[in-house]
């Protein structure tokens, strides 16, 4: 999982290109995208005037990529951004978004998902069309495959008949292409910027407007409605799946349908894990999903006091997303609320890291005990979801440590059993706590008295929509799945070698 952002921000004829405005928006934006991926971030703008891109990027989070100096050299009106998670290719430099090509005009891209045919794909680049990859990210592949379906055939793109209609044409091709999930924001050196989300919608991107000082258009387009407005766009709507748009360097926006797609599957850990509680997505706001997830996970722990299996004093969250479910929860069962687990806010998500170890180590950093809120209690303790067990190992272990006398875990997502090969890190089955387990055996696993989870129909109304990816608890995969095994043998590869 990752963050794009894409910003275009037309000036007068005279000034545009000469400052790093769109760049500057861009670097604020990822700022509000961080938690989508702490390995790398990038930003690529373009200039008109000098018409050639720059580019900066770097592993480490926004802050420690950028400073003034280097937004400042990102001059243009229009600049696309990513903060990077790695689910494919190593966790150097080389695989970092954003990646540029010299056709047609001059092609930028970000994306955030995955490609589950990468390795049929790249090999035929290779061998049909004689490529030389330069990277183990699927994002190079994507560029190369578009950049070709633009020029449709021809060596060099004809700028005087280029219109929105070869774009759609060729987000109908890239569809017809790629098997997965993914979000895409592209540049179009001296045309203007492009986006388009996958046909089942399984990765998000909004979109967002505000007017400019002399009544132009400014556009941007982001993984989450969070960023537009932190950014001071209005938020216009979703980008639908399978939808690609394009907006000129006039600001004048332009959109289509480039599947018949019928059947949408949004992932649901968006609402569950990934996406800030401040967003909004496929008009469901996160915050109140995830209120009713807490709603629903009460009424089951309900049932059990009431068979008087556990006999829970306080309900305590795993911060910080769980954290709306454990005061829902509590307010439901007239429990007291209590943070007995306080986090160190500069350590990064645990699950997100990517290696086992540094996820063990971040768990070891990142939360600290209050001793008088754990010692002698029973304690309901509410998490967004359980995914390696990692983290919920180390924080049982934490809690007995501190004289916790008995530990009920809720969770507000169903058990994940199955693989994610859609951009979320877990594409080997062997690495959840809860494939081939029972509830009680994870239980047992993970040293607690009891699991409590809630089941697909809680998380459908909970979230407020029928139509959801859930193939990582059900194993219904929204698209084919024949490249899985190659998928998670050439992922382990190529991230073993770095």
């Amino acid at each position: 999982m990752c963050g794009v952002i894409g910003v275009i921000d037309p000036q007068s004829s005279e000034t545009r290109g000469a400052a790093a405005a769109a760049a500057f928006d861009t670097f604020r934006g990822l700022l509000a995208l961080q938690h989508r991926g702490q390995d790398a971030a990038g930003i690529l703008s373009y200039d008109t005037q000098t018409r050639m891109f720059m580019c900066e990027k770097d592993l480490g989070l926004v802050t420690n990529v950028f400073d003034q100096q280097k937004i400042e050299k990102l001059t243009g009106s229009m600049a696309i951004g990513h903060t990077r998670y790695a689910t494919m290719g190593g966790d150097g430099r080389r695989d970092i978004q954003p990646m540029v090509t010299g056709v047609p005009f001059g092609l930028g891209m970000a994306h955030n998902g995955n490609i589950l045919n990468y390795p049929e794909l790249a090999d035929a680049l290779s061998t049909e069309y004689n490529r030389q990859l330069l990277t183990a990210n699927d994002l190079e592949v994507m560029i190369n495959y578009f950049a070709d379906f633009l020029m449709n055939g021809k060596t060099v793109a004809d700028t005087e008949t280029f219109s929105f209609g070869n774009i759609k044409s060729a987000t109908e091709k890239m569809f017809g292409v790629l098997t997965g999930g993914y979000a895409v924001v592209a540049l179009l050196a001296g045309q203007g910027m492009v986006a388009f989300r996958d046909p089942k919608g399984i990765r998000p991107l909004v979109l967002g407007m505000r007017e400019t000082d002399d009544g132009r258009k400014a556009w941007c387009i982001a993984s989450e409605s969070i960023a537009v407005n932190y950014l001071g766009y209005a938020y216009q709507r979703d980008i639908a799946a399978g939808e690609v748009v394009f907006i000129d360097m006039d600001g004048n926006l332009q959109s289509a349908m480039a599947t018949k797609e019928k059947q949408k599957a949004p992932c649901m850990f968006e609402w569950v894990y990934f996406s800030g509680a401040e967003s909004t997505i496929d008009h469901q706001p996160v915050y109140g999903a995830r209120l009713r997830l807490g709603e629903r996970l009460a009424a089951r722990t309900r049932a059990a006091i009431e068979a008087q299996e556990i006999s829970p004093d306080v309900v305590m969250p795993v911060p910080d997303t769980s954290r709306p479910a454990a005061i829902a929860a509590a307010e439901a069962l007239n429990l007291p609320y209590r943070e007995g687990l306080i986090k160190n806010r500069y350590v990064a998500r645990s699950f997100i890291l990517s290696g086992q170890d540094k996820r063990e180590w971040a768990v070891e950093l990142k939360l600290s005990p209050v001793p008088g809120e754990i010692e002698g209690k029973n304690i309901l303790l509410i998490d967004d979801s359980i995914v390696r067990g990692t983290t919920s190992k180390r924080i049982i272990s934490l809690l007995r440590k501190y004289g916790a006398k008995e530990i009920t875990l809720a969770i507000t997502c169903p058990p994940h059993r199955h693989a994610c090969f859609y951009g979320i890190d877990f594409p080997d089955p062997a690495d959840l706590v809860a494939h081939g387990k029972t509830v009680e055996q994870i239980a047992e696993t993970l040293g607690v008295n009891k699991v409590i989870y809630l089941d697909e129909q809680d998380l459908r109304e909970a979230i407020g929509l029928t139509q959801l990816c859930m193939a990582c608890i059900n194993g219904k995969y929204p698209t084919a799945t024949k490249d899985a095994e190659e998928f998670s043998q050439a992922r382990k590869r190529l991230r073993a070698a770095g």
